[in-house]
């Protein structure tokens, strides 16, 4: 029996020590294959990724690490495309830097930078009086100075400004960007036979503000965005190149003439040893010469310094103008947002303890508030258009609907001014139009506000009808569209002076522009109107009569042109509805406060806890006492690595409002690494911040936020958004 026992023990042992060194064995191999992808990444190769199954600790090891390299690889491919942009720019300023032929400066341009960008063909197309920079700006026509596949041909192709792609985008000074050629455009030919180019890109080549040239480039693929980025950067350094090459040669003309000076000079010298009667006079003159010439050569060379400054100039102003809007955007919505809030917390009286008055005071605030965030909005508006950013979705828009918009948004206004308002559609218009329906209901909103503004007495007329055929408009699109309806909107006001119809649709500009002009407003509603007309492929006219009236008429294509310029997008931004208004009525301002619904805690919220990571001590005093009035429990940080502390020793948080910009560690990087943590691969991460610019919205959200808001917040739709993440049904609503 004992030695029974002793076998079985011994059995037993045996059992057991296989599998330890099974265990050994297979942690062995795991911790090698880790190993080996650690070498490889030390190396340099970003390609390789853990694939060994494990367990426990190891398998968040090699998770971990999985995650570095991806990361590692998504930087390192970055600064590829950085690198290849800085470098390819600096090698292109690099070779027109100290050239004189124009000529050569094109064809070496076509050769360097079509094969850059994957292009096939390409043009470039200068003023046909380029020899002058300021017989260049008032050329009317544009011709081929080089090509790249493209035989130049006698006489040289030519365009005039406005006349197809190439004039359109030097009068209108913006790039062109075609994704879906037609059949039949150029094609591109080799040896061994030909294809059609698939997308095209046209620039417009600006030196201060005016049009020296154009490049038009196609390829039988899409161009990227880093290609398309590199052409924008390139041809502001070739518009400095062309500038100072006619400068240059201005600078020749002028040396040429000096010496010619010289030249009489000398010979004058000479006629004066032969005439000693004369040598005097002769000698005085010669002086009065030199003097001249002295003074043409200070002309010369400080022509020259303008030159270089110019140049340096224009390499910074669009690196000041974007980071002055961002900072402006900024710096002004962060104390919007707690002027808006708290103004709104006061109009809605909770406590029942304010006055009428108060409660009036509370609302005049809120709605003083709102028309500050609309004038900031209407800025960075403009500027987006300037810059090109700004996208059109064409859809199918009734225009039944759009005139009951009109109605809906304008009768208690004018109303409120004793003014009638007629909205009027012709029969024989069609049920609907292709175009952009938030561009259309922005046109005509500005256009009738102003009419409602300007007009004190009689009424204001939407007029909505399809233009007689045979007319000429000067627009391509609207010259080749099936037909043209017209919106025009017509008044009883104050009218405009015939000198000044042109200047009304310049940026900040309006018929009265004196300090004690009547009327209020900055002039941008119908600068951004002109430019968006044009975005939908139609144009706006006015005629007017001063104390009689106007008449805006904005003409639209019936179907939206498929080869419309696009660029960015930028979404439409929320509405924030003012518990007040302004009414302007015979001269007099009155203030009509709308009747505040009661404010209850929403029951999905009712005891959540929110984390709050903002810098600004305003914005989260007015977001916690809103917050709190509706049950939350509210948790603040004013910085990222706070605000990853707070929320890992509070389990409790259900979502997280975290601010864009602050020192150290951003809203991005914080949210990165809540991202890393296991409670908070899933928590709502809503940013409710004042960046605004073009880029920022997607950075966030590659950064792993769930949502985005711009700051000032409208509170409803704050708590709606996030009644909806924190319920678990993640339809977020998107804010622009």
């Amino acid at each position: 029996g004992g030695q029974a026992q002793v076998r079985g023990v011994s059995g037993t042992w045996r059992d057991l020590t296989e599998n330890v060194n099974q265990l050994a064995g297979t942690l062995t191999t795991q911790l090698r294959a880790i190993s080996a992808v650690s070498t490889a990444v030390a190396r340099g190769d970003l390609t390789q990724q853990i694939q060994v199954a494990a367990l426990g600790e190891v398998a968040e090891l090699k998770d971990n690490i999985n995650q570095m390299i991806a990361a590692l690889r998504a930087t390192t491919a970055e600064n590829a495309e950085q690198g290849w942009l800085d470098s390819n720019l600096a090698r292109v300023g690099g070779l027109l830097q100290g050239q004189r032929d124009l000529g050569e400066v094109c064809q070496m341009i076509m050769d360097e930078v079509a094969p850059l960008v994957g292009a096939q063909v390409g043009t470039f197309f200068l003023a046909a009086a380029a020899g002058d920079l300021a017989e260049a700006t008032a050329a009317p026509r544009w011709r081929m100075c080089g090509g790249y596949t493209v035989p130049t041909e006698d006489p040289p192709l030519e365009f005039r400004s406005g006349e197809g792609l190439v004039g359109q985008a030097a009068l209108s000074k913006q790039s062109i960007v075609v994704t879906d050629v037609p059949p039949g455009y150029l094609p591109v030919r080799s040896g061994t036979g030909a294809a059609e180019p698939r997308a095209l890109v046209v620039l417009p080549v600006l030196f201060e503000g005016e049009s020296l040239g154009v490049i038009e480039l196609g390829a039988t693929t899409p161009f990227s965005a880093l290609h398309l980025t590199f052409l924008e950067r390139l041809v502001t350094t070739i518009g400095v190149a062309i500038a100072t090459i006619q400068a240059g040669r201005r600078t020749e003309e002028l040396l040429a003439q000096s010496q010619r000076l010289t030249t009489e000079l000398q010979d004058q010298s000479a006629e004066l040893q032969r005439t000693n009667a004369e040598l005097e006079e002769k000698a005085l003159q010669l002086s009065e010469q030199n003097r001249n010439i002295e003074i043409k050569n200070l002309e010369i060379d400080a022509a020259r310094r303008g030159v270089e400054e110019k140049a340096q100039q224009l390499a910074l102003a669009s690196q000041y103008k974007s980071e002055f809007l961002a900072n402006m955007s900024h710096e002004l919505r962060t104390p919007l947002n707690s002027l808006l809030l708290l103004s709104r917390l006061l109009a809605d009286n909770q406590d029942a303890n304010l006055t009428p008055k108060q409660i009036e005071f509370a609302s005049t605030i809120h709605s003083s508030a709102s028309e500050l965030l609309h004038l900031i909005e209407d800025i960075l508006d403009l500027s987006k258009i300037e810059a090109g950013r700004v996208d059109v979705e064409p859809a199918s828009v009734q225009l039944a609907e759009m005139c009951a918009y009109v109605e809906q948004a304008f009768g208690m206004q004018a109303e409120e001014k004793g003014l009638e308002l007629r909205v009027e559609a012709a029969a024989e218009l069609p049920d609907s139009i292709i175009t952009d329906a938030h561009r259309l209901q922005q046109i005509l909103r500005n256009l009738l506000a102003n009419a409602v503004k300007f007009t004190d007495a009689g009424g204001v007329t939407l007029h909505v009808d399809v233009a007689p055929s045979g007319t000429l408009y000067g627009v391509p699109s609207l010259e080749g569209a099936r037909s043209v309806i017209t919106f025009a909107v017509s008044d009883t006001g104050i009218g405009i002076p015939d000198d000044k119809l042109a200047m009304i649709f310049e940026a900040f500009q309006q018929a009265d522009g004196t300090t004690s002009r009547k009327y209020g407003g900055t002039g941008l509603g119908l600068s951004i109107s002109k430019e968006l007309a044009r975005l939908l492929g139609g144009k706006i006219e006015v005629s007017s009569e001063p104390g009689a009236g106007s008449v805006f008429t904005l003409l639209l294509p019936e179907e939206f042109p498929a080869g419309a310029p696009a660029a960015a997008r930028v979404p439409q931004r929320g509405s924030t509805e003012p518990p007040a208004e302004i009414v302007d009525r015979g001269g007099s301002i009155l203030l009509r406060t709308r009747p505040a619904a009661t404010t209850r805690p929403r029951p999905e919220l009712a005891g959540t806890t929110v984390l709050i990571v903002d810098d600004d001590v305003r914005n989260v005093f007015a977001l916690t006492s809103a917050l709190e009035l509706h049950g939350l429990e509210v948790l603040y940080a004013d910085n990222g690595l706070d605000g990853i502390a707070l929320l890992t020793e509070h389990p409790e948080v259900r979502i997280v409002l975290m601010d864009a910009m602050m020192p150290d560690l951003d809203g991005n990087a914080t949210t990165r690494r809540i991202r890393a943590l296991p409670q908070g691969r899933d928590l709502p991460v809503v940013f409710l911040t004042a960046k605004a610019m073009p880029g920022d919205r997607e950075s966030s959200l590659a950064a792993g936020a769930t949502d985005y808001v711009t700051k000032p917040v409208d509170l409803d739709e704050l708590l709606a958004i996030m009644a909806s993440w924190v319920s678990g049904n993640g339809k977020g609503t998107e804010q622009a």
